[in-house]
């Protein structure tokens, strides 16, 4: 297997990577076959996947540029994977210049391309860390050079607490990153979940099988489940919703059927 030039080394090519397989759906170019066997094999079960994935990234879009209207010039972006077109830095300093953004991702690849990316952008950073480890994230030096705690940030967990299982307790995991924000700090959080998405659970639950042989299990949790991450913050309107539903831009009647497999909310640190 030939290794593209952009590709680290020393990462293993021939496992395939949850951030690379996202990086397929969004149609980027940045994954390798074994990845794009695993999304096929998934897509054979859930063949909107690539809209759920869009849906996910026009929900951030949306969220980021509330959180600028809320004043908030700080963004810390957890499981962010690989830098495709309207990125959180791109949103984010179109809007505000000063804006400064750290990403997060413990995927190799995912940090080499982020890095690539921000290169000359002395606002935006990237760190190799793991949102299970959430003191990794707080101390290291990207978060400190880029952002200061004492002041509101906007934490997005956009598609990545559904690759957390709960024996590894998420909810401690964003407890302890709520802790260290100041008040009026937000959570961008989107969450897969059976409820929207118009098939069976039987199967969509092959696709959930997919990733689980990939040793990446996906875990589906219940709207309930995932409001459960949002303690200690105040729901911003309209609440946990499905993904179009979140401050729509345009009618939610005109999205794919797919694109409401999935749950969006913004919380607030009062």
């Amino acid at each position: 297997m030939e290794r593209p030039a952009w590709a680290p080394t020393g990462i293993d090519i021939s496992v395939p990577s949850v951030s690379r397989i996202y990086d397929y759906y969004l149609g980027g170019s940045h994954n390798f076959e074994v990845d794009r066997e695993a999304a096929r094999k998934a897509m054979e079960f859930i063949p909107g996947l690539p809209k759920v994935m869009q849906a996910n990234r026009a929900f951030m879009r949306r969220a980021v540029r509330f959180a600028l209207d809320e004043g908030i010039t700080q963004f810390l972006d957890i499981g962010s994977g690989i830098p495709t077109f309207g990125n959180v830095h791109e949103i984010a300093q179109s809007g505000a210049p000063e804006a400064r953004v750290v990403y997060v991702d413990h995927d190799p690849v995912a940090v080499a391309h982020s890095k690539a990316v921000l290169e000359g952008n002395d606002l935006a950073g990237v760190v190799a860390a793991d949102l299970r480890k959430p003191q990794d994230v707080l101390s290291s030096p990207e978060v400190t050079r880029l952002l200061d705690l004492d002041r509101p940030v906007a934490l997005l967990l956009v598609a990545v607490l559904h690759f957390v299982e709960d024996s590894d307790d998420p909810r401690a995991a964003v407890a302890a990153l709520r802790d260290a924000l100041a008040p009026g700090s937000l959570l961008i959080l989107t969450h897969a979940a059976y409820e929207g998405i118009p098939l069976s659970e039987d199967r969509a639950g092959g696709a959930v099988g997919v990733y689980r042989n990939i040793r990446n299990p996906l875990v589906m949790r219940t709207s309930e489940e995932i409001a459960t991450f949002f303690d200690g913050f105040e729901m911003v309107a309209p609440g946990l919703v499905q993904m179009p539903m979140w401050r729509p831009e345009s009618s939610p009647e005109q999205e794919d059927p797919y694109a409401f497999s999935g749950f969006a909310g913004v919380g607030r640190i009062a």
